[in-house]
């Protein structure tokens, strides 16, 4: 079976989470990413090297020189997309800008994934995953409804790529159809707004702004986290009709809780909510949060362990099933270790490989000698030169 994406190039001048993690959607798939980098630049932390890299090659190239840059046009014009997620106008001034590779390799996809994206009057302005979790407005409702607003993260910086792929793959659709390629401004903040999607909607037909909840649900009770047996063991529990509130009751052998006024429609459970959630927690308190989790799903209702890190990689049954931890040879050997993610899904038809993350210039002389075609003794003179690291 071949690969999905086989026989694609991709010239990857990615740096931080990003643009790596979309250049990696595509290595994984099968394409053939080149990711160049600089030895006098480190890379963005061990991260990138075991998670954000995986299948991956790469190069050092100090594509600031003029030699540099001539060869960085040589492999755009032997691939088929680049990647980057620099400031805006920052490869424009490094002859590296659609309008330079375009007339290197006139049916080349481009994507550039910045914070805001290139045009507007807050282009330039600078910023990282967990400022732009802020602008879409996600910290807004994230948290209590008596404190500020919750830190949740660079939480842009795994929503974007998804969108990034999605685009490469329609602009490699529509180059299939009419030969030409063409230019992706992707905005990763425009991509976390999407989101904010039910919200904005909720604003626009009811005049209603979003503002933290906690772990309440406008339409639902309980929910909650529910504190269960062990040291910070927890577990999520969604009630949102009144027939899985009836089977709720029978679960924690109080059906007859079912039928008090105080909780037996959604409105009176909501007004009483306070009292609800004590209820629940002196059930689960004596109960494992995965007991509480198995049994509430075989009645239907909805239901789920808060698993840690540890839970997740050691003893969640359904992903070591479905493989989703990959075990991978260490970077310059060392035994292996699981890396995460595993894929986001599983195509019947074409396999998903998952290869180690590449040394710093591992492939220097595949990319340099097989591809460009330069000998031994260019090699030499341009890594002299500081030209190749």
């Amino acid at each position: 079976m071949g690969k999905l994406l086989g026989g694609v190039r991709v010239v990857d001048v990615t740096t931080f989470v990003t643009g790596p993690l979309t250049t990696k959607g595509l290595s994984d798939l099968g394409a053939e990413v080149i990711k160049i980098e600089t030895r006098g630049r480190a890379r963005g932390g061990a991260v990138n090297l075991s998670h954000t890299d995986t299948s991956k090659l790469s190069i050092t190239l100090n594509f600031t020189s003029p030699k540099g840059l001539e060869l960085a046009h040589r492999l755009v014009a032997q691939s088929d997309i680049v990647v980057e997620n620099h400031a805006p106008g920052t490869l424009n001034r490094r002859g590296l800008g659609y309008e330079d590779l375009k007339k290197i390799k006139p049916d080349i996809i481009m994507l550039s994934s910045c914070m805001q994206g290139q045009t507007g009057p807050y282009a330039s302005h600078a910023a990282f995953g967990h400022q732009l979790a802020a602008l879409t407005g996600i910290n807004q409702i994230t948290g209590w409804p008596d404190r500020e607003p919750g830190w949740v993260g660079p939480y842009t910086d795994f929503v974007a790529p998804r969108y990034n792929i999605i685009a490469i793959l329609a602009a490699l659709e529509y180059r299939s159809q009419t030969g030409k390629g063409q230019y992706l401004d992707m905005s990763q903040c425009e991509a976390g707004a999407q989101f904010m999607a039910p919200a904005i909607l909720d604003c626009v037909v009811n005049r209603q702004v979003a503002n933290r909840m906690g772990n309440k649900y406008a339409s639902a009770a309980p929910h909650n986290a529910y504190r269960c047996q062990g040291e910070d063991r927890w577990c999520a529990i969604a009630v949102f009709t009144d027939e899985e509130w009836q089977s709720f009751c029978k679960v924690i052998g109080n059906p007859a809780l079912a039928k008090n006024p105080r909780f037996s429609t959604v409105l009176a459970r909501k007004d009483n909510e306070e009292e609800l959630d004590k209820l629940v927690s002196e059930w689960t308190i004596n109960r494992p949060a995965e007991e509480v989790m198995n049994s509430m799903q075989a009645a239907g209702v909805a239901a789920g362990a808060v698993e840690t890190i540890e839970d997740q990689m050691d003893k969640d049954p359904h992903l070591k099933y479905r493989n989703f931890f990959r075990e991978l040879d260490r970077p310059g050997g060392g035994g292996k270790y699981r890396a995460p993610p595993g894929p986001h899904f599983l195509l019947s038809k074409t396999p998903y490989e998952l290869r180690r993350g590449p040394l710093l210039g591992e492939h220097n002389d595949y990319v340099f000698k097989d591809i460009l075609g330069l000998s031994n003794e260019d090699i030499a003179e341009l890594v002299n030169e500081g030209v190749i690291g």
